[in-house]
């Protein structure tokens, strides 16, 4: 097997039969430069010119050993990203590590169209970040991935692919400047301070994005530094998101309203059900895990 035509479990090997080597141009330009060298030494009859460009050649042809050598016996152990939501750039992490005994420098990783990656190893162990453009939510198929080195002279450059079977999962985006939560349902319903309301709460630091009206002009000054009003309004227990509460007609248009509403209810530290067609509600929870598997039921719904 050398290149593999189908994306493959890992850990991924890399023996003899997966590595190419070949010369670079500058080892076919030293490739021509000892010809000539051999050709003049025998037409002269000169016998240490003649000697000199035969160990040159076997330094050349013990480079391309060596530079396979690099390669020979590295495994990709793994390979992990953290989900983005569609049209961001996704950072790829590719996890290498090689057996002892032997020292690999000037490694590198790509894929097609992507420039090259320096994978440096420590205690045989590395790993390099790819990024990797964003079209289409859910499962991104990761390309076909290359790891290089043209060491120890740069005479040769030997490669080998690996292509993973280890999709990485986009989700939807977010609708920019969607309207608020719905109204909480159940009971335990209580007073928490948020950025709208009626009753003042407190003042705290202006962050990025709080709205102008919100700021507290006079209280800044006395300060000498930006600060806001915090509001009081009564929230819900529990939050329902509701696939056909979103009254919207566009099935994309949904996924992006609901994907703001999970973000949402998480900054403002809401617990959540995410209701959608054909699935089993999830929650109400809240948290990292819960947001996940909900960001995940949205990424993985079916295009229209």
């Amino acid at each position: 097997m050398t290149r593999p035509r189908t994306p493959e479990t890992l850990p991924v090997r890399f023996d003899r039969r997966r590595i190419y080597v070949l010369p670079t141009r500058f080892g076919l330009f030293y490739s021509v430069l000892l010809a000539t060298m051999a050709l003049g030494a025998l037409n002269y009859n000169n016998n240490p010119a003649l000697m000199l460009a035969l160990m040159l050649a076997g330094t050349g042809f013990a480079s391309l050993v060596a530079a396979q050598m690099q390669l020979s016996g590295m495994e990709v152990v793994a390979i992990d990203a953290e989900p983005v939501p569609m049209g961001q750039v996704m950072n790829v992490r590719v996890h290498v590590q090689a057996p002892a005994g032997r020292t690999r420098v000037g490694l590198g990783v790509d894929h097609e169209g992507a420039p090259l990656r320096q994978l440096d190893l420590t205690d045989q162990r590395g790993e390099v970040d790819l990024p990797l453009a964003t079209a289409r939510r859910g499962w991104l198929d990761l390309p076909r991935l290359r790891i290089a080195t043209t060491r120890p002279l740069g005479l040769a450059r030997a490669w080998a692919h690996v292509w993973p079977d280890a999709p990485a999962l986009v989700y939807a985006v977010p609708e920019r400047d969607g309207p608020p939560l719905p109204e909480g349902r159940g009971e335990g319903a209580r007073a928490r301070p948020v950025p709208a309301g009626e009753d003042i709460h407190q003042l705290r630091a202006y962050r990025r994005g709080d709205a102008r009206r919100a700021i507290a002009w006079k209280a800044s000054a006395r300060r000498d530094a930006l600060v806001v009003r915090d509001y009081e309004k009564p929230l819900g227990a529990e939050v329902v998101l509701d696939w056909h509460g979103t009254a919207l007609p566009s099935r994309e248009a949904r996924i992006s309203r609901l994907a703001h509403w999970v973000d949402l209810a998480e900054r403002e530290g809401r617990r959540y059900r995410l209701v959608l067609p054909g699935q089993p509600a999830l929650g109400p929870d809240r948290g990292a895990h819960h947001r996940h598997a909900c960001q995940r039921a949205l990424a993985l719904m079916p295009h229209g």
